[in-house]
């Protein structure tokens, strides 16, 4: 557990003390994620790097698990802190094993625990092995950015500290390593605290958002209970009015929208059948499964058009890099997603990657009409009315 005690920050700016943060009190409990966000200057990072006493505290106590932090020695602190900033902070002339175990080596641990713990962490992010002997430039940024949250988990902290990790990247690249760090704290659970000025990052990560504003706390709740009560008009307006959530309170997952029948063709099928279910569900393209229904990819009528005479069959053509959601994501996580990427449709899968559902546009669509029109039976009484 992370505890801040009426915890207040001044720096000496010309003679005037300036408060950066202002008699802070907040609980954070074990294995919760929580963002901090709000306007440039609002404190959310100076409140950050008080965890792990790269800014002093002026006046309050920060605890973890009951010990007051300005009562340790702030390396050993430091070391027990895991820390992940968006420029990564690789050592360009180390291994990327080297680079994941550093804290390991700092602790004089065995090149025995350092060889067995590099293997286990990378394959929490899906990296092969052979990139334990790569260095850091020999990596792209969304993979590098990888590395620094492994890094970060090495010596198994139960706290980890993250100020805008994944800012830098693209957004593609982004959303990507969003799903896969929340997935990863929640199978490890560890107690996140994490610096954002994105609110749709906020809001898909955290199980509490912090939102902030000169120094001080002004709202700290679930994203829901943001979304559906905003403390106040600074709130609405940093939020935005564009948030599904507040139109629909009752619509919140990707599932409660998902269509269930997508149309499919198994991986073995040949072209020419392929074409044929095309033609006979009136689609331009199919999601290919396998035997178990695991989604594999998708092919489409312009593939078929181009390889048709040196292909037989779906397998050879489809293309593997599918993107997908989660039946449990967040609804206004997909749309985002679906509208960035220009979409027409986006497959659900299940925690095996099984293909459940299908999200379309017009689904979407429907949610918008149903939050402007209602059922339409009131507007048309209004109508006759006036008539």
């Amino acid at each position: 557990m992370l505890e801040f005690k009426h915890v207040t920050k001044r720096y000496n700016n010309g003679g005037d003390k300036e408060a950066a943060v202002k008699d802070l009190n907040l609980t954070i409990n074990k294995g919760e994620f929580v963002c901090f966000i709000g306007p440039s200057g609002c404190g959310k990072t100076t409140t950050m790097k008080m965890v792990n006493r790269l800014i002093d505290i002026t006046e309050g106590t920060i605890s973890v698990n009951g010990e007051d932090i300005t009562k340790q020695d702030p390396v050993s602190l430091r070391r027990s802190i895991g820390y992940v900033i968006q420029q990564i902070g690789l050592m360009p002339h180390m291994t990327i094993k080297e680079n994941i175990v550093l804290v390991g080596t700092l602790l004089k641990w065995s090149q025995e625990k350092k060889d067995e713990r590099a293997k286990e962490l990378i394959k929490l992010v899906g990296l092969p092995e052979e990139y334990l002997d790569k260095y850091p430039h020999e990596l792209s940024g969304g993979q590098q950015q990888r590395i620094g949250v492994l890094r970060a988990l090495a010596v198994n902290p139960p706290l980890i500290l993250m100020d805008e990790p994944f800012g830098a990247l693209d957004p593609i690249t982004r959303d990507s390593l969003q799903e896969e760090f929340k997935k990863l704290q929640k199978e490890l659970n560890k107690t996140i605290v994490f610096v954002t000025h994105d609110m749709d990052e906020a809001l898909k990560l955290a199980d509490k958002v912090v939102i902030m504003r000169d120094g001080e706390v002004v709202q700290a709740d679930t994203p829901d209970e943001i979304l559906r009560n905003p403390a106040n008009e600074f709130v609405e307006e940093f939020l935005g009015k564009d948030r599904l959530i507040q139109a629909r309170p009752d619509v919140t997952t990707v599932q409660q929208i998902m269509g269930s029948s997508p149309v499919t063709v198994n991986a073995g099928e040949s072209l020419k059948g392929a074409i044929s279910k095309m033609r006979q569900e009136r689609v331009d393209s199919l999601l290919v499964v396998d035997e178990n229904n695991t989604l594999q990819g998708m092919v489409d009528v312009e593939m078929v058009d181009l390889h048709w005479k040196k292909a037989e069959n779906v397998e050879e053509i489809m293309d593997t890099e599918v993107f997908s959601v989660s039946k449990d994501s967040l609804l206004r996580d997909a749309v985002h997603k679906i509208l960035r990427r220009g979409l027409k449709y986006v497959p659900v899968v299940d925690e095996s990657h099984k293909l459940v559902g299908i999200v379309t546009r017009a689904s979407l669509a429907d949610i918008v009409y149903d939050t402007i029109w209602g059922d339409g039976l009131e507007i048309e009484e209004a109508v006759a009315a006036s008539q």
